[in-house]
Order: structure tokens, then C-alpha cells, then sequence
């Protein structure tokens, strides 16, 4: 899956699917299931590290997590998060952060913000470094937003939203994540990008849809209500859990067959 492809796939109607990976393990199978881009997302602090939200996610924890997934991936188009703090100064720090995601193997990166970020989309891209932009309900301006809030309800902030969505596109970007949005607003920026939307929880007119993987996978009690759990592999993962416990306990595992005589 190529840059290229993505505005092949937008002429086309062709729609993108795009998951969350972290480790090698998941991304392998994620890969071998078709899906066209693997975001290497800064959710990984929510997800797999125990933080409260994405803020505390460090570059350093981004550049592992990114060529962990690069080295299981033979398909899909890696996209790596710039964490919050890697990219906020401007083009310069932008571009040093973005250049050790792409040397461990990420293929894009993707950042969050409108115009204040057009600056720094240009200088990207004319270092060849594709990026994706984020719009909508931004975590890593969790704070600023006032917590958990859909986007661009209103008519000014529909307006601003397909504007930094258009500078964006002019700026550079390859694709747009669209995060928490009315579907009606989805579909406009969409009609009029000039690049792919990649919608989460901003209905089904998108380019293409995101989720993090363990929501769609139903790893967790809680999913956001965006989500759809397509299996429940948490309560699956438990019971083999349960199960291999039993077996340790009542000694029916380790059997013969699995040890070795000499």
C-alpha cells in the first residue's frame, strides 16, 4: 500500500481501512487481514501503557512502538503519530521528530490541527515525508476542547473545520482523519477534499474509517459508542487464560506429548 494509492483509491471510491497497531504481534495480523493502513497511534498510551490519556506518550515510546509494527508489516501503509510536544514549535522540531519515526519505518506521520499546523505539513512533505492530519476532537488538545466533545456542531466551527481541512489538503497532507464530527459536516468535507477522509465516529461518508483495534476487537468492557466490537476477543483471551490455569493446577498440562524424554 503506497501514498499513491490512497489518492487512487478516493477517485475510485475505493474505501480505506485503517486500524490501530502497536506491537509486532497484532500488526501481523492486522496486515494479513487486508487492512490498508496501520496507525501507529499515540492511543497506545490509553490502550497498552497505562496512562489516562494520549499527553504522556513520549517519542521515545512512539519509536518503538513504530518499528515493532514496520518490522511485522508487508502490506499496509504505516502511519505514526507525532506525540504531543514533538511538533508544536513549529516545522524544524516537526521535522526532527518525524524523521526517527521514519527511519524505524513508519511511511507517514500524522499530526493533529488545522491552519496553525500548515507551516509545518509543507515543510514535511517537501522533506518527502507524507502526512496525515487530523481534525475534529483532537486528544492532545484534550484540555483546550473541554474534555470528550463532538466538533463542529455550530455553523462557525463546521466553517473553520473545512477550512483547515482544505489547507491541509494544499498544504500537502495525503489523507485526513476526521474525528467526532457530525455526519452531515463528515460528508461536506469529504465532497470537497481534495484528498481521502478517514472517518471515526464521523458517520459513513468518509474516504475511510479508523478504530483502535482493541475496540473493534472487543478487548475491553468499555468501547466508545463510535465502535463497533466486531468479536470479543477479550472475554475469548480470558477464558483461554482460565482454562490454562485449570490445567496447571489439576496437572493435565504439561502432558506427555509436550515434554521431551532426552
Amino acid at each position: 500500500m503506497r501514498v499513491t494509492r490512497l489518492a487512487q483509491a478516493k477517485a475510485s471510491g475505493e474505501r480505506l481501512v485503517m486500524l490501530t497497531a502497536y506491537d509486532a504481534l497484532t500488526a501481523r495480523i492486522l496486515d494479513a487481514a487486508g487492512t490498508d493502513m496501520l496507525l501507529v497511534g499515540d492511543s497506545i498510551g490509553n490502550v497498552a501503557l497505562g496512562y489516562d490519556s494520549t499527553l504522556p506518550v513520549a517519542l521515545d515510546e512512539m519509536v518503538v512502538a513504530t518499528r515493532s509494527v514496520a518490522s511485522a508489516t508487508t502490506r499496509a501503509l504505516v502511519v505514526a503519530d507525532l506525540p504531543f510536544g514533538t511538533y508544536e514549535a513549529g516545522p524544524e522540531q516537526a521535522l526532527t521528530s518525524a524523521v526517527r519515526l521514519v527511519r524505524v519505518g513508519a511511511n507517514a506521520v500524522k499530526l493533529e490541527g488545522g491552519r496553525p499546523r500548515v507551516a509545518t505539513v509543507r515543510a514535511l512533505a517537501e522533506a518527502g515525508i507524507p502526512v496525515v492530519g487530523h481534525l475534529g476532537f483532537t486528544p492532545q488538545s484534550v484540555n483546550a476542547l473541554g474534555g470528550f466533545r463532538v466538533q463542529g456542531r455550530d455553523e462557525e466551527g463546521a466553517e473553520t473545520l473545512v477550512a483547515d481541512a482544505l489547507a491541509l489538503a494544499e498544504a500537502g497532507a495525503v489523507a485526513i482523519v476526521l474525528e467526532m464530527v457530525p455526519e452531515p459536516l463528515a460528508a461536506r468535507v469529504t465532497e470537497v477534499c481534495p484528498v481521502p477522509t478517514i472517518g471515526i465516529g464521523a458517520g459513513a461518508r468518509c474516504d475511510g474509517q479508523v478504530l483502535v483495534w482493541s475496540d473493534m476487537a472487543g478487548m475491553t468492557d468499555w468501547a466508545p459508542r463510535f465502535a463497533r466490537r466486531f468479536a470479543e476477543v477479550g472475554r475469548l483471551l480470558q477464558e483461554a487464560a482460565e482454562d490454562y490455569g485449570r490445567a496447571v493446577r489439576e496437572g493435565s498440562f504439561p502432558a506427555e506429548e509436550h515434554w521431551f524424554e532426552k
